[in-house]
């Protein structure tokens, strides 16, 4: 008997690798727990077994909240096999390496003069990241080729496009996306934009109409409206107006006081430049150009954006920790409330509970006609039963199509420099990135070994023959 999608949806089978960095698994979890039309079993794996035995009781916490709707079991799997096998749905949000190999990427280019806001994505940090994390990603493609080929996967872990396409490298039949909150800010700066400018209350991100395009954490807004009111031009009289002050949205942080938080101004002088609308965060977009904006950490204040340190992401972590044996032990109350991610939206949307619009990170089949076919873009896309269809966004604007397709041809050679260990070809393509092109070559050749070397125990050892 074939089962309907409701019928699907209650008893569904989900893989969970990673940690998520817990914060954001609990999340996930909160918003399962909050979702009546799904239940089943979420089979958690991760290489330290502890995050996922904390995951685990965390996890069957909250399935047992009082204000749960829905209820899912949650159980640590003990190899990668064991937590695919019969998958409907495969998580994955992994840290690649430790906190050691992420201050030699963020922190070591610091001395020819490189500074990262984040290091995850692009520049030098985002190449060594890339490194570890493409061997890792072949193993999982080869595991979900293997042991769970028909389900659908939802990437998180950075760097984002990278992971996507070597997933699809290593399977090309694989059911898999990468989703990113980025866009979802610059949509909500809209619409603070609506609320404080023009008076328009109560709109939603939900309530508009962006055409999105680009590539993970350089995304771009080409059209943008609000029941038809065409909000383009507004954004450049908003973005004339707060270009030097920047733009504050409110709240109970600001750019001075928070690793993850901006004025916006980085944004703002892109669209001056460019005429679309830069959709990620200031810290994220940063990376992507020459050094305008991260020359020194006193270009990176004048921008109002920050610089978020390792250190920070340690205390960061400790903070979790503690938060973690506090809601295990009862010493802090279980407080259930909607994670502002999609993850399950969209599952429902491929079991066919409704179909959704969102933006999402897919191989190009031509939705960005002037992008390699096959490189991974970010655009909307229509969700549906078992479905995903990219919408065509057109071609990048001329005057940016250089900023991003560079990007993806490094992109490109990064994944090929990854499984093939070509050290020629990892050092050209780590130069090209536009943050290095002050460096001079016999600098970059000594970083690059010694970011290289920092990452020996996560790399084939090819890459040292």
């Amino acid at each position: 008997m074939v089962k309907d999608a409701k019928d699907r949806a209650q008893s569904l089978n989900v893989a969970y690798i990673g940690g998520g960095s817990r914060g954001w698994a609990w999340g996930f979890m909160m918003d399962l727990a909050m979702d009546p039309s799904m239940c089943g079993t979420v089979r958690l794996y991760d290489i330290d077994r502890s995050a996922a035995e904390r995951n685990e009781i965390i996890g069957n916490k909250i399935s047992a909240h009082k204000d749960a709707v829905s209820r899912w079991h949650y159980e640590v799997s003990d190899s990668l096999e064991a937590a695919l096998r019969g998958a409907d749905f495969v998580v994955i949000s992994i840290l690649p390496g430790t906190f050691d190999e992420m201050r030699s990427d963020v922190h070591l280019p610091e001395r020819v003069g490189v500074w990262q806001p984040v290091g995850d994505t692009v520049g030098a940090g985002g190449f060594m990241r890339a490194m570890r994390t493409i061997p890792m990603y072949v193993n999982i493609a080869e595991a979900i080729r293997d042991y769970a080929p028909d389900a659908w996967v939802i990437n998180y872990t950075n760097p984002m496009s990278l992971c996507v396409r070597t997933l699809y490298e290593v399977f090309p039949q694989i059911k898999a996306f990468g989703c990113c909150h980025e866009v979802f800010g610059t949509q909500k700066l809209l619409c603070a934009m609506l609320d404080k400018e023009y008076d328009i209350k109560g709109v939603t991100r939900q309530d508009l109409y962006t055409t999105v395009t680009g590539i993970n954490h350089f995304t771009w807004l080409t059209t943008a409206s609000y029941k038809g009111i065409d909000l383009m031009p507004l954004y450049a009289e908003f973005a004339d107006k707060y270009y030097e002050t920047g733009f504050d949205e409110g709240g109970d942080t600001n750019w001075m006081n928070s690793s993850f938080s901006c004025a916006q101004r980085v944004k703002f002088d892109l669209f001056r430049r460019y005429g679309a609308i830069a959709a990620a965060g200031d810290r994220h977009l940063a990376e992507f150009t020459a050094p305008w904006y991260t020359l020194n950490p006193e270009t990176v204040r004048e921008w109002k954006f920050g610089l978020t340190t390792v250190d920070w992401r340690v205390a960061d972590l400790a903070h979790r920790l503690e938060r973690s044996d506090n809601l295990i032990s009862g010493k802090e109350e279980l407080v259930l409330k909607p994670s502002g991610e999609e993850g399950h939206l969209l599952l429902k949307a491929v079991l066919g509970l409704g179909d959704l619009v969102s933006n999402v990170n897919v191989p190009n089949r031509g939705q960005i006609p002037n992008l390699p076919l096959g490189s991974v873009v970010e655009t909307n896309a229509m969700f549906g039963r078992d479905r995903i269809e990219p919408v065509f966004a057109g071609a990048i604007p001329s005057n940016i199509l250089p900023l991003v397709a560079r990007h993806i041809y490094n992109q490109e050679n990064t994944l090929r420099a990854a499984l093939t260990c070509d050290r020629k070809l990892g050092f050209s393509t780590f130069m090209n990135d536009p943050q290095l092109a002050a460096v001079s070559v016999k600098d970059g050749q000594k970083l690059f070994d010694d970011m290289l070397e920092n990452q020996r125990k996560y790399l084939p050892k090819k890459w040292f023959d």
